[in-house]
C-alpha cells in the first residue's frame, strides 16, 4: 500500500487524523512497541492504526490471555502495560447503550491509574499519564478508557500535540544510616538468608545481587520468579532446603519480596519468633506487612544492593563457609536431592512428575525461556527445572491463577524473535491449566512461534484416574453424580490441538518417548509443539515439612 493510501486509510481527509490514529502515535511515541488483544467494535481501528505506526500487534483468542501476554511483556522488557479499552459513545451515556459501564471507576480499583480522555487533543497527555504511572513507583496496569465515537471521529492534525516520552523512573536509594544498620545487623547474623524475590529481576539487580552473595558468602534463597537472578546450581543456592532454611534463619534480607503467603507471611511455624527481616523494597506501603522488620530500606533494589555492597567494602566482612549453618543446610539439600534423585530413577511406568522433569532437564538450552503454571506441575518443576539467567521464569506467581501459561509463552517468544532470534521458549502445563487457555496455541500457530509446550497429563486437578478406574467408576452412575470434582477425561489426546493447527504433536508414556520426542521438538527451530505426557495419575510431591498453607500457631 502507497504512503498516500495510507494516509487517506488512516485519516480520511487531508489535514485530518482520527482518533485510532492519535491513540496508536500517542502509545509509539511512549515506546510500546507491543499490543496485544482481541478486537471488535469499537476498537478494531486502533489494531490497525497500531500496525501502521509499527507496533507489534498479536491478536488472541482471549482477553485474559491477552492480558497475561501484556503482563509478562512489561516484565520482560521494563515497559508499561497499559489496558485500552472501548466504551459507549459519549451522546448514548445513562441509555443503556451497548457495553455501557462504568469501566474508569471499576479499574480505579486494580490499577495505578484509571482515565477517560475528554477529547482526542487530551489523548497524547493521557496516555503519557498512564505509560508513566504504569513505571514510576512499584510498576503496575493503567488503564485508558477510549468513547467509541472518538475512534473514527476526524480533527484537524495540527491540533494534536504528541508528548515526548516520558523519561526513565527516577532511582531512588535508601537512608544511608539504615544502610549501616542493615549492614551491622548482617554482620551480627549466627544463620543469615537473603531472599531473592521478582522485583529483584524487575530491577534488573542481578550483578550486584551476584556480587553481594560472593562476596560476603551468604546463602540465598529464590522465589519462583526471582529465580535465576543467581543461577540455581550456584553453590551458594539453598532453594533444595528452602524449609530449613526459613525455619531455621535468624536474619532474612528480602532483596523485592514480599512476606505473602508465598513467604508464609513471615510467621510461625515457618519462621523463628525473633527473626530478623530486613526489607528492602521500592514501594514505601510494602514495609512492614505482616511483621515488624528490624530494618526497612526504601528504594530501587539495584541501587540499595549497592549501596550495601558499598558498606561492606569499606569493612570487609565474610559468613563464615564453614559455620553450623552452612553444614546444616548442605545435608538437608544433600538429603532433598538424593530424594528426588530417587524418585526420578524410578523405572515404572506411567511416569511419576519427577522421572518427566529429569529428563525434560537434561535437555533444557540454559538460555531457554521456562514458562509453567498448573498445581504439582509447577511446584515440583520449580525445583527440578534450572533457571541461569534472570527473567527467565514466568509463572502463576502471587495470584496463583491458572490460564497465564500460553499467554505468559506467546509473550516470551514475541520478545524472544525480536531480540535473540533462535533462543527457546519452554511452556510446562499441569493438564488442568491447559485447559484455561488451551485455544491459544491456535494464536502460537498464526503467529508461528516455535514454543514447545509440555502438558503433564495426570487426568485430573492434583489427581485423577486411569481409564480402567474412570469405567469402572461410570458403572454407579452418570459422571456428574459419582466422578469426582478434580478428575478430567482420562487419556486425553492434547497433542491433536496443536496438530489441528498445523504445529506437531506427541503423545508419550514413556522415558524414551518423551527424550526422542523433546530432541526433536527442539532440534525443530521453525515449528510450535505439544508434548502430551502421561504421567501416574496418583502421582505427588514427595513428602514437605510443612502443608503448603501453613496457619501460623501466634
Amino acid at each position: 500500500m502507497s504512503e498516500s493510501n495510507l494516509a487517506a486509510r488512516s485519516d480520511g481527509l487531508e489535514g485530518q487524523v482520527s482518533g485510532a490514529r492519535v491513540i496508536a502515535q500517542a502509545l509509539k511515541t511512549q515506546d510500546v512497541n507491543y499490543m496485544f488483544g482481541i478486537v471488535g467494535i469499537p476498537v478494531t481501528e486502533i489494531a490497525l492504526a497500531a500496525q501502521e505506526v509499527g507496533i507489534r500487534y498479536i491478536g488472541m483468542r482471549n482477553e485474559q490471555a491477552a492480558c497475561y501476554a501484556a503482563s509478562a511483556v512489561g516484565y520482560l522488557t521494563g515497559r508499561p502495560l497499559i489496558v485500552i479499552g472501548g466504551s459507549s459513545e459519549r451522546s448514548q451515556e445513562t441509555m443503556g447503550a451497548f457495553q455501557e459501564f462504568p469501566q474508569v471507576e471499576a479499574c480505579r480499583l486494580y490499577s495505578k491509574f484509571s482515565a477517560r480522555p475528554s477529547s482526542i487533543e487530551a489523548i497524547p497527555s493521557i496516555i503519557e499519564k498512564a505509560v508513566r504511572s504504569s513505571l514510576y513507583g512499584r510498576p503496575g496496569a493503567c488503564y485508558v478508557d477510549i468513547p467509541a465515537d472518538f475512534v473514527n471521529l476526524q480533527v484537524n492534525v495540527n491540533s494534536i500535540k504528541y508528548v515526548e516520552c516520558c523519561m526513565p523512573p527516577p532511582i531512588s536509594m535508601a537512608e544511608t544510616s539504615a544502610v549501616c544498620t542493615a549492614a551491622s545487623v548482617i554482620r551480627n547474623a549466627k544463620q543469615p538468608l537473603i531472599i531473592i524475590g521478582k522485583g529483584a529481576a524487575y530491577a534488573h539487580a542481578e550483578e550486584n545481587i551476584r556480587k553481594l552473595v560472593e562476596q560476603c558468602k551468604l546463602p540465598f534463597l529464590p522465589t519462583p520468579m526471582g529465580k535465576g537472578v543467581i543461577r540455581d546450581n550456584h553453590p551458594n543456592c539453598v532453594a533444595a532446603a528452602r524449609s530449613r532454611a526459613l525455619q531455621f534463619a535468624d536474619v532474612i534480607v528480602l532483596l523485592g519480596a514480599r512476606l505473602n503467603w508465598i513467604l508464609h507471611f513471615g510467621l510461625p511455624p515457618r519462621y523463628q519468633r525473633d527473626v530478623k527481616f530486613i526489607q528492602v523494597d521500592i514501594c514505601a506501603e510494602e514495609l512492614g506487612n505482616n511483621v515488624r522488620p528490624a530494618v526497612t530500606l526504601l528504594g530501587d533494589i539495584n541501587a540499595v544492593t549497592k549501596q550495601l555492597l558499598e558498606e561492606f567494602d569499606k569493612t570487609p566482612w565474610q559468613y563464615p563457609p564453614e559455620s553450623k549453618w552452612w553444614k546444616v543446610l548442605r545435608e538437608k539439600m544433600k538429603s532433598n536431592e538424593a530424594l528426588s534423585k530417587e524418585l526420578a530413577s524410578k523405572k515404572s511406568l506411567p511416569m511419576n512428575y519427577y522421572t518427566v522433569f529429569h529428563h525434560v532437564q537434561e535437555q533444557l538450552p540454559r538460555d531457554c525461556f521456562v514458562v509453567s503454571e498448573g498445581a504439582n506441575t509447577m511446584d515440583i518443576g520449580r525445583t527440578v527445572l534450572q533457571n541461569y539467567l534472570p527473567r527467565h521464569r514466568l509463572d502463576a506467581g502471587t495470584f496463583g491463577t491458572m490460564g497465564v501459561g500460553l499467554g505468559f509463552a506467546i509473550a516470551a517468544a514475541v520478545v524472544a524473535k525480536d531480540r535473540n532470534p533462535g533462543q527457546r521458549v519452554i511452556c510446562v502445563e499441569g493438564d488442568s491449566a491447559f485447559g484455561f487457555s488451551g485455544m491459544e496455541v491456535e494464536t502460537i500457530c498464526r503467529y508461528n512461534l516455535a514454543i514447545v509446550l509440555l502438558v503433564v497429563n495426570n487426568n485430573g486437578i492434583y489427581q485423577g484416574f486411569d481409564t480402567d478406574s474412570w469405567k469402572e467408576m461410570l458403572k454407579f452412575g452418570d459422571a456428574a453424580t459419582v466422578a469426582p470434582p478434580m478428575c478430567l477425561l482420562p487419556h486425553s489426546h492434547y497433542e491433536h490441538v496443536m496438530t489441528a493447527f498445523g504445529g506437531k504433536g506427541y503423545f508419550v508414556q514413556t522415558p524414551e518417548e518423551l527424550q526422542k520426542s523433546l530432541r526433536q521438538s527442539l532440534a525443530d527451530t521453525t515449528n510450535p509443539s505439544l508434548i502430551n505426557i502421561m504421567i501416574e495419575p496418583q502421582a505427588m510431591r514427595k513428602a514437605q515439612d510443612f502443608h503448603w498453607l501453613t496457619r501460623s500457631n501466634l
